[in-house]
């Protein structure tokens, strides 16, 4: 296998920087198609697409896979772990987006769990994750084998943790708070996480049979921490000690938006099950790609066109203040163009509270502040040369909150 390599400068969500280097092998399945957009992409996908917001016959995946490797490009290495959210202020958007009718069409997003609120909120037809990050593809591949897993959200939460399932019944109607107690005062059991691990592993090239030793052995990484850490697991860094302004998984769970009420998908039942509808079905679809890249989010579009859909919310954590620092932010404003949009489309940001100075939407006793902006407004603020900063990026056309 021919391999040639190139460093560059990369983003993460917690502020920090770091070197990656990206690995070209032109006999592995994730670059196969590096060059722009063609015909051909579409017309190996164009059976997909007709019926790709309904369940799929075949449980064989191929389709799935196809998609990732089709609309995926180069990614790079992150310095942090990105297993759970770092910011705490990631649900006070949803009163907003429900006042504006934020519904329906493809939801696209970076990063973990996090996602899984929103789409609850959203109720999109099909989701796209995609990250910079291949180790995001695999955890991903790691809650699509747990939803389709567990029946319930105590399940889900028992599969995710290494407990036993509860003995009583009656769980689907108890609060996410009774779910996690449960967790916290039941003890781990290492057979049973072992037959997960082993379960997951096996799933995982169900739906990717292209997947390396070392693509499960990072699977089983992200499975290990979260067995090991249980609801203390905190978002961290590869080489920084933890820090303790980030939430526990248990906090994050237990967010309010700004309303008081609790957002999380596994806040209701009902939530859960619409997500995992969604990944039973194939459509939550884990593609690798740089925001301001040359080919993920531009192949993204003209799928979704394709598809007759919009994108309906694009969730971009702190991504953009890395692209402005780099000087790349424009090819990212070029991207956005690609995407078909509505007059409700929106960007959902995180801005972190040690850039300066704190954003006028910044709410106390939360180290980021959650924004949101019409993708539409963005795009021509940028066309008139209204993005040459990141604080006017996010702040000019910044959606009042409350």
């Amino acid at each position: 296998m021919i391999t040639t390599s190139t460093a560059t400068r990369i983003h993460d969500s917690s502020g920090l920087a770091a070197t990656r280097r990206r690995s070209y092998t032109p006999a592995g399945w994730l670059y196969r198609s590096a060059a722009r957009p063609t015909l051909a992409l579409f017309l190996a996908i164009g059976l997909w697409s007709a019926s790709a917001p309904r369940a799929q016959a075949s449980r064989n995946h191929e389709h799935f896979l196809q998609l990732i490797n089709q609309l995926s490009e180069p990614g790079g290495f992150f310095d942090s772990d990105n297993l759970i959210s770092n910011e705490t202020s990631y649900l006070h958007v949803l009163g907003k987006m429900r006042e504006m009718g934020i519904q329906g069409g493809v939801y696209v997003g970076v990063g973990p769990d996090q996602n899984f609120s929103y789409i609850a909120r959203v109720r999109p037809q099909m989701v796209f994750i995609i990250d910079i990050r291949r180790d995001n593809l695999l955890q991903q591949l790691m809650f699509k084998s747990l939803f389709s897993r567990a029946h319930s959200r105590i399940e889900y939460l028992c599969l995710l943790f290494g407990k036993p399932y509860p003995k009583n019944k009656g769980w689907e109607q108890r609060s996410l708070k009774e779910l996690i107690d449960y967790i916290d005062n039941t003890s781990s059991n290492q057979k049973l996480f072992d037959k997960t691990l082993a379960e997951v592993g096996r799933d995982a090239k169900r739906y990717d049979k292209d997947l390396t030793s070392n693509d499960l052995e990072v699977m089983a990484r992200v499975q290990r921490a979260f067995f090991g850490a249980g609801l203390d697991i905190r978002y961290s860094t590869h080489f920084r000690p933890p820090r303790s302004i980030y939430p526990t998984f248990r906090e994050l769970l237990l967010a309010e938006d700004l309303s008081g009420k609790i957002g999380n998908y596994l806040g209701a039942e009902d939530d859960f099950h619409f997500i995992k509808k969604l990944e039973d079905q194939d459509l939550v679809i884990p593609i690798v790609g740089d925001l301001s890249g040359p080919r993920a989010v531009k192949a993204l579009g003209a799928y979704i066109e394709s598809l007759k859909q919009h994108v309906s919310a694009f969730y971009v954590s702190n991504v953009e203040f890395y692209l402005s620092r780099e000087g790349t932010f424009g090819k990212f404003a070029e991207n956005l163009k690609s995407l078909p949009i509505d007059d409700h489309s929106v960007i959902i940001r995180s801005y972190f509270n040690f850039y300066a100075p704190p954003h006028p939407q910044s709410i106390p006793g939360h180290f980021s502040t959650q924004l949101l902006e019409k993708i539409s407004d963005l795009i021509q603020q940028c066309d008139s040369g209204g993005c040459e900063s990141y604080s006017e990026i996010v702040t000019k056309n910044s959606i009042v909150l409350q």
